[in-house]
Order: C-alpha cells, then structure tokens, then sequence
C-alpha cells in the first residue's frame, strides 16, 4: 500500500487513500510550529534537520488540534526522516524551502529517504523542493563487492495514508535507479492531478491491488510513459480494477498509455481501465497492450486476464510505425477492448503507421487511423521498455 514519487518537477496531487487509521495518544497543542524558531534547525546546507523535524512531527502528532509544520524558506540538509502515525488529529507538513539528502549513496541503509506512515488527515504543501542529489548514484561506481546500491532510496514513499493531499511540491533526482516518477499500488482512490514528470522510467507505474484511480493532467516526457505493470510476475498479487487516465500529454516518451502483464508468469486480472483524451508527440508506442512482456527472456503462457479496456480520443504522432500494439494473451484473450477515435500518424522510411492486434477483437467507433488491427504482427515483435 505504497505511493512513491521520483520524479523531477512540479506537481499537484490528491491522494485519498481508504486504509483505516488507530487512534494515537497525547493531546494539547495545535497551531503553527516554525522548526527553525522551535527547534533550532539551521538553513546552512550542512546542519543535520532530522531531529527538529522530528521533534516537530512528535509535537503535532500528539496535538488533539491540527498543526501545521512550516520548514521555511531556505536549504537544509536532511540524512533520514521517517514520520509515523497514528496522530490525533490532521497535520499539515508545509515546505516553503529546499530540502537535500546526502550526496554520497553510502550513507543509506535502507532505500527510503522520507516516508510517512499510517497517518490521517495529512498535507504536504509549501512550494518547496525535495533534492535527493541522485547524481553521484546515477554512476553506480562501487556496486560490486558492496550492497549499498541495493539501498539506493527513493525521495518520498507513502504508506497507510487516509485522506492525504500532496499539493504544490517539487521531487527531483531521486537516486534510486527504477526511476518511477509515481509508483501506485495497492491503493484505493488515489488522485494525480495536474503534474509535469520528467524522469527515466514510467511517469507514474500502476502496480497490482490499485482500484478507483484518476490520472488527470499529467505532463508527460522524458519517459515511459503511464503504465499499469507490468504484473503477474508475483504470487498473490491483488487485482487492478478501475484505472481512468485523462487529458495527459506524452512528449518524446518511449510509450503513451500502455498494459504490460508477464506471461508465463502469475494468473490475476486487470478491468475497467480506460484512457482517454491523451495527446502523443513523437511517441514510440502509443497505445499498447503487452501481454509478453518478457525482459528476461524466460516466459512462456499468459495466464493474465484483461477486461472492460477502452483507448478514446487519443491523437498526434508516433516515433515508430506501430502506432497501436494490442497484444494479449492466446491463452486468456483480451474480453471488451475498444477503440475510439483514434488518430496518430507517423511518417518515415518504414511507411505510415499501423495498428497491430493479437487475440483480441477490439469494438471499434469513429476515427481510425490507422485503420484498427490492419497490419499483422511480426515473429519478434518490438520490445518496449
């Protein structure tokens, strides 16, 4: 039950998340808790702020009237913070400054930098940046013969959160190296609204146990684009039900909106996903459904079922002739697959582009071009990332 963000730049979400909160213990307290003026924390780049904040989140986690913790205007540097609950009542974390991890990857244990825990009524706000200096990790100089790069940290992980909003920040460098802008999963009515993401991987991955999400006016690129998976590579994984993704932009990504399951892998199911609205430029994949998604080239039968998949209004142009890829499984073909009012054109020496299908009669409606599953699907299809 995890959201974690790593990507670079601004953004506006709403995480709602129905996962039941325990009373804490305390009380008093409330109102405004400067960390600089209460506990002496210094905006010097060098000066250690996990105590003061954590000082602070103890104060506002006992109060039994909301808090707001401020991190005013300026650089900190910050080794680890983790901030648990349960608390009395909601609190609101407002960074107005930048806040910087450690440059040197060695410095963590464990792969996690900032993380809230079973908390309710949460905000995050303020304007501020979270630096996780992932430059030097980027490298990865010294992997071998020594295990902390199997603890690179992501900036921000979120879990057990109820009610939460995080509002008006920056993440940027995380040094982890699945550079994932958002990572969902196993989460219930999470909200990611009006976010640019520029990262090395999926601007925002949706993993299994995910239900009732709204991706809405994401801008996306460099990237993966957005992506539910890939799963079915786990035993007991949760089903993904109910994913609308809207009114989000894709620039230079290497795919647009894109399923991909492991075949051969792990049964479960995935329904009622539908994307709608997105705007592709010189996007490799636009449109995929990849049921042999296969990296390690040690897969054979899918046993994923796909369901209730809608693909409406999406349009622009594809750095690759196969404009539309919907490759499902032979052994459970995909069920109720549309297509609507499709238009991506792509112009280079291989031809103009193609829409592909495989074990899947998609219902068609409006605009296609190109015209649906009218190319066939080569031996080697290409891989996507």
């Amino acid at each position: 039950m995890a959201i974690q963000f790593n990507f670079v730049s601004s953004m506006l979400i709403l995480v709602l998340l129905s996962i039941s909160s325990v009373e804490g213990q305390g009380g008093g307290g409330g109102g405004v808790i400067d960390v600089v003026a209460k506990f002496g924390a210094k905006e010097d780049e060098k000066t250690d702020l996990s105590k003061p904040l954590l000082d602070a989140w103890k104060e506002a986690c006992a109060s039994t009237s909301p808090s707001k913790i401020v991190i005013p205007k300026g650089i900190y540097f910050l080794c680890t913070a983790t901030l648990d609950g349960p608390c009395k009542a909601p609190i609101e974390l407002q960074v107005q400054g930048t806040v910087k991890a450690p440059a040197d990857p060695g410095a963590f244990k464990e792969p996690k930098w900032i993380a809230f825990n079973r908390i309710e009524n949460f905000k995050l706000s303020g304007g501020g940046v979270f630096d996780g200096q992932g430059t030097t990790a980027y490298k990865r100089e010294g992997c071998k013969g020594h295990d902390y790069c199997g603890s690179l940290p992501i900036n921000l992980k979120f879990d057990f959160l109820t009610n939460a909003m995080i509002q008006d920040i920056t993440t940027k460098d995380s040094k982890h190296p699945n550079t994932d802008g958002i990572h969902i999963g196993r989460s219930d009515g999470v909200n990611v609204l009006n976010s640019e993401i520029k990262t090395g991987d999926d601007c925002v991955s949706i993993g299994d146990g995910s239900k009732n999400l709204v991706i809405n006016g994401v801008t996306c690129g460099p990237g993966h684009g957005i992506s539910i998976g890939s799963l079915g590579l786990f035993k007991n994984e949760e089903p993904v039900d109910g994913v609308t993704v809207k009114n989000c932009t894709m620039t230079n990504t290497s795919n647009g909106v894109r399923i991909k399951t492991w075949p051969g892998a792990e049964p479960g199911t995935c329904s009622n996903i539908h994307f709608e609205d997105i705007t592709v430029t010189n996007v490799s994949s636009p449109i995929i459904i990849d049921q042999k998604y296969c990296p390690w080239n040690k897969c054979k039968i899918n046993v994923f079922k796909l369901t209730n998949i809608s693909f409406k209004n999406i349009h622009g142009t594809s750095a690759r002739p196969e404009a539309v890829k919907i490759i499902c499984s032979a052994t459970l073909p995909c069920e109720n697959v549309e297509l609507a009012d499709i238009e991506i054109t792509h112009s280079g020496p291989t031809g103009p582009a193609v829409s592909q299908c495989s074990n899947v009669k998609p219902k068609v409606s409006g605009k296609q071009n190109p015209a649906a599953c009218s190319a066939p699907i080569p031996a080697k299809p290409t891989p996507t990332a």
